[in-house]
């Protein structure tokens, strides 16, 4: 008796098991079936700490499936934007296919980083700001250039001390009330002139003038910090990114071989 009651219990879980191939919705056209839907949701859920329900997931895919079909019967396809924002995932898709797994394969070790810190170390600097306007005029930048040119001259003949000087003379408010002191920087953190002009100085020393797009700068260098104390993760970071350019820039010139290229670089001065 028990054994033809576990082969009517076995029959009848077989009779109402869910099928990979069962249809959980059909909109329009398109069939999602439970296989679809499993993999859909399990990918979200393992993505969100607060995923959907699954009638709410199944409502999202529902309202995604109209959405497209909708899109596709008013031809938005054939869009400019829809066609520019499609080239981009492909290229995005492509560089995940070719490359993506030499990138995560990238290794940086403490010799390569503290070669590279050796060359870009963190900077402490006070500066005198000379401001001029985004989209000042030729005119403007001239007369921000002859002020800062004073102020320069000034600062190298004085007596008094550089903090004093920024109080003086700096357009930068936030600093100023420090004496002209933006802390700690690197050459991630830091405008490339302004780096470039004071990562071969003594500390003490005093340069100018220095131009950026914020205006003229006075720069004094104020520390110089050990790799011992210096940000290891954002040193990584820069390795690592200095590696990653390297992988992208053999990729794409092998590829430049396959295609004619013409450019006239003439017309970007």
């Amino acid at each position: 008796m028990k054994l033809v009651i576990s082969i009517l219990l076995l029959i009848s879980a077989t009779a109402f098991a869910q099928k990979s191939t069962d249809v959980v919705a059909q909109v329009g056209k398109k069939t999602i079936t439970l296989e679809d839907f499993n993999k859909k949701y399990n990918e979200v859920k393992s993505q969100t700490i607060n995923p959907p329900t699954k009638e709410q997931f199944l409502e999202d895919l529902v309202r995604y499936e109209m959405g497209v079909q909708e899109a596709e019967k008013r031809n938005l396809q054939k869009d400019p934007i829809v066609q520019d924002r499609f080239n981009q995932e492909m290229y995005k898709a492509l560089l995940e296919k070719d490359i993506g797994q030499r990138v995560q394969k990238i290794q940086v070790s403490d010799a390569e980083m503290k070669a590279w810190y050796a060359k870009n170390p963190e900077l402490r600097t006070s500066h005198i700001l000379i401001e001029f306007k985004a989209g000042a005029t030729p005119a403007q930048v001239a007369e921000a250039k002859k002020r800062a040119t004073e102020i320069y001259e000034e600062v190298k003949k004085s007596k008094r001390p550089f903090e004093e000087l920024v109080k003086l003379y700096s357009d930068d408010a936030l600093s100023k009330q420090v004496g002209g002191d933006i802390g700690w920087q690197s050459r991630v953190t830091l405008v490339p002139n302004y780096y470039e002009a004071v990562v071969n100085m003594k500390v003490g020393e005093i340069t100018g003038l220095i131009e950026t797009q914020f205006g003229f700068h006075v720069i004094k260098l104020t520390g110089r910090r050990s790799f011992e104390n210096a940000n290891k993760r954002q040193i990584r970071a820069a390795v690592f990114d200095e590696k990653r350019k390297q992988v992208f820039n053999d990729y794409f010139e092998r590829m430049k071989k396959s295609y004619p290229i013409k450019e006239n670089k003439g017309l970007l001065k």
